[in-house]
């Protein structure tokens, strides 16, 4: 049956890939991928070989009909990203979208991505949570950061390693130095690393090691953080 898979791919280690997405990946027609050349290594590792077409954000407006019609006269089709679940920070809404309004039955593999991990192990709670992706880099950045001073839940942004300390800075600014953060990159890698503490501490931190990596950041809630203080200051009283 003609479907549109959604296959998330390793965001780092290449045995992050579950049994089924390399059976959907070996049985599909066609794959649509961020970058081929990205992908090409990732198909050659699990020694696969299919016939792949570049789908990215700049040239996804023109293809996603294009692609939907194929889908329609019988052929199958799996979109994957350069690493993680497409749609989430990567290409995929649009075609999505243009399946579901052509009623177009698309099947979405659970898989990796950063956001999950990233939150689990920085301790803050995940029960609810806020996912912002990459913020704005320069126009309506700081007005994005400012609609989210109050909110409750833990949050988390994307962050490239170009701009992680001008992004600590900026929380900064807008949250207070105390406010506390767990900053993760290189997720599955051999280099991974978690530096947990206040803003204050993990922004210098980050000025006296040079940031390398795809960044995670996780940022306390606002009600959150003040009772974590607060039971660690009973606990200290006890």
């Amino acid at each position: 049956m003609s479907k549109l898979y959604i296959v998330p791919t390793p965001i780092g280690n290449l045995d992050d890939i579950t049994l089924r997405a390399i059976r959907v990946l070996q049985e599909v027609d066609f794959i649509l991928a961020e970058d081929t050349r990205t992908s090409s290594f990732l198909l050659k590792h699990l020694g696969i070989e299919k016939r792949m077409y570049s789908h990215h954000k700049f040239n996804e407006h023109a293809t996603v009909r294009m692609v939907a019609e194929a889908i329609e006269a019988g052929r199958t089709v799996a979109l994957i990203s350069d690493a993680g679940t497409p749609g989430i920070s990567d290409p995929g809404f649009l075609l999505v979208r243009t399946c579901v309004e052509a009623g177009i039955e698309v099947e979405t593999l659970p898989g990796a991505t950063a956001l999950v991990p990233a939150l689990v192990q920085s301790g803050f709670p995940c029960d609810r949570f806020a996912f912002e992706g990459f913020l704005p880099q320069k126009k309506g950045r700081m007005k994005r950061l400012e609609a989210l001073r109050d909110e409750e839940r833990s949050v988390i942004f994307y962050e490239s390693p170009y701009r992680v300390v001008k992004c600590l800075e900026q929380l900064i600014e807008v949250m207070g130095p105390e406010r506390r953060v767990s900053v993760s990159r290189e997720l599955t890698k051999k280099f991974e690393q978690t530096v947990r503490g206040t803003l204050e501490e993990v922004l210098n931190h980050f000025r006296t090691h040079e940031p390398k990596g795809e960044f995670v950041i996780v940022l306390a809630g606002r009600e959150k953080e003040r009772a974590a203080r607060n039971e660690e200051h009973l606990e200290y009283e006890a």
